[in-house]
């Protein structure tokens, strides 16, 4: 009988597609899946391989009412792990983070079963910082990872963030810069998650640049759905062929044929450029939780793989500025391009496979 694996996720793509990523592998190894999330996660879970989905109750709360109401729920979300676990009878549970993954890691130590996290940020998240005292290991996805608990640093292992097959792909391809009078192809990514800097100031900064550089870009930018009007018309002003949309699903195919990246700093953001060996420039969403992204995109930069910009410096000369210096020097874009990839740990996905076998009860 094949051993159940139960993984545990939050509500954001951010904790749900790397467990999806570890849920493909370990199915591919032969065991049985079981995903553990609530109502938010379920929006990212329509092509999750899990064999059963256990809905947690799980909360947060502020204030003394907000607190005792949250700690209740997740009381409630305990003993439903306990009961699923143990029907289960699954051999680990793997949590990613988020508020879910409380309930279900602490049903497993409760009854003894084996568990580990996997952080994709370089600071370690709420959730995570809170249990990483008790398990058995925490899996990190960038070498300067903040936040450790007292005497966690030494079941911390280093082993990247799972990236999908198709971006894996990425690493094997080489970089070729665009020669003179080629297209330069630039994708802005990020800007359909309300982040106006992004969807405003990057295609001013672009409009901007000399004439013979403009003439040569091919963009390809998501957009808030309200600012896309507004983005189409700077690039027409300024003859940019540009394609303008709220979201792109087809991420590897574009990553391929991008010459440079503008974009936040997100864990699977900064994961997936390193991996595709791709020059960027990064402006780090500056109320994410902890600062974690200014801290995922330092190991970027540290590799000469990108440009960083702090969000309160920046204006649309400064960002014109950090592209003119990249994107008309095809010796720099190739220097970015070996520096990311030196940053890339693209068999993170089998690494952490193979830490959760490791840590698994016998069949």
């Amino acid at each position: 009988m094949s051993r159940v694996c139960v993984v545990a996720a939050g509500g954001t793509g951010g904790h749900m597609f790397p467990a999806e990523a570890l849920a493909r592998e370990l199915q591919a190894r032969g065991w049985r899946i079981v995903l553990a999330t609530d109502h938010r996660g379920e929006q990212y879970a329509h092509v999750f391989p899990a064999e059963e989905r256990i809905a947690l109750d799980a909360a947060t709360g502020r204030g003394p009412i907000g607190l005792a109401k949250a700690g209740l729920t997740i009381v409630r979300g305990v003993e439903q792990a306990r009961r699923a676990l143990k029907r289960l009878d699954a051999a680990v549970v793997v949590g990613f983070g988020g508020y879910p993954s409380a309930p279900a890691l602490l049903a497993a130590l409760s009854q003894g079963r084996p568990t580990l996290l996997h952080e994709q940020n370089a600071v370690l998240g709420r959730t995570n910082r809170w249990l990483a005292p008790y398990v058995g290991a925490v899996a990190a996805s960038f070498p300067n990872l903040q936040k450790v608990p007292q005497g966690v640093g030494a079941r911390v292992r280093l082993i990247g963030n799972p990236v999908r097959p198709d971006i894996r792909a990425l690493y094997d391809r080489a970089f070729v810069a665009p020669s003179a009078n080629e297209p330069i192809r630039v994708l802005v990514t990020g800007g359909s998650q309300g982040a106006r800097i992004l969807s405003e100031t990057a295609p001013r900064a672009l409009a901007a640049l000399p004439e013979p550089l403009r003439a040569r870009l091919k963009v390809q930018q998501q957009a808030r759905p309200e600012a896309m009007e507004a983005a189409r018309q700077i690039y027409l002003d300024a003859a940019i062929d540009a394609e303008v949309a709220p979201f792109f699903r087809d991420m590897a195919q574009r990553l391929s044929a991008a010459h440079l990246v503008i974009g936040r700093a997100g864990a699977s953001t900064c994961s997936e450029l390193a991996v595709a060996g791709l020059p960027s420039v990064l402006i780090p969403l500056k109320i994410a939780m902890d600062d974690h992204q200014r801290f995922n995109a330092a190991g970027l930069a540290e590799a000469g793989g990108a440009e960083v910009l702090l969000e309160d410096d920046v204006t649309v000369e400064q960002l014109t500025d950090a592209l003119s210096s990249i994107v008309g020097d095809p010796a720099r874009l190739e220097a970015m391009s070996r520096g990311a990839r030196s940053a890339a740990l693209p068999d993170a996905t089998r690494a952490l496979a193979d830490m959760v076998e490791a840590a698994a009860r016998p069949s």
